[in-house]
């Protein structure tokens, strides 16, 4: 005579408790991944008030509109939707240059120096870009939230 045992049924409680457990470490890894996006530039306070010296002209426009082109559109896209053919590849996102709030809570003076040290994966433009030219990108980032 043998005894028939009923098939052991998964708790309700484990599967709230693993889903829980999954949530949680999808919403670490998702935090951690904004924290270092926007923790990691470290802009000097003495650099975050500096002015650009060089007016924004139509000219100006031109040739940042080319130096965009040439060293930021694989990345940050176009239209400076941060989707460039190139932002798949990357290990951090490209920032969406069109988002007039995140834009506007840096200082010109933030943004030159981003543009100018870099942070991985973006290069620094420092020795490939003169300082006209990185002053007038930071005129012409600043266009993209005017769209």
């Amino acid at each position: 005579m043998s005894i028939e045992t009923e098939p052991e049924v998964e708790k309700p409680g484990r599967l709230a408790a693993a889903g829980v457990f999954v949530a949680f470490v999808i919403a670490a890894v998702a935090g951690s991944i904004v924290v270092y996006s926007l923790s990691g530039w470290g802009v000097p306070d003495k650099v975050k008030n500096t002015k650009n010296p060089f007016p924004s002209t139509p000219e100006a426009m031109v040739g940042a509109a080319v130096d965009y082109a040439a060293h930021c559109k694989s990345c940050h896209g176009a239209n400076g939707d941060g989707r460039g053919e190139r932002a798949e590849r990357l290990s951090i996102a490209p920032a969406d240059l069109r988002d007039a709030h995140a834009l506007g809570l840096r200082t010109d003076g933030e943004l030159f120096w981003i543009i100018s040290e870099g942070h991985k994966p973006m290069p620094a433009f420092r020795g490939t870009l003169s300082e006209e030219q990185r002053w007038h990108l930071v005129d012409y980032v600043r266009l993209f939230t005017r769209q």
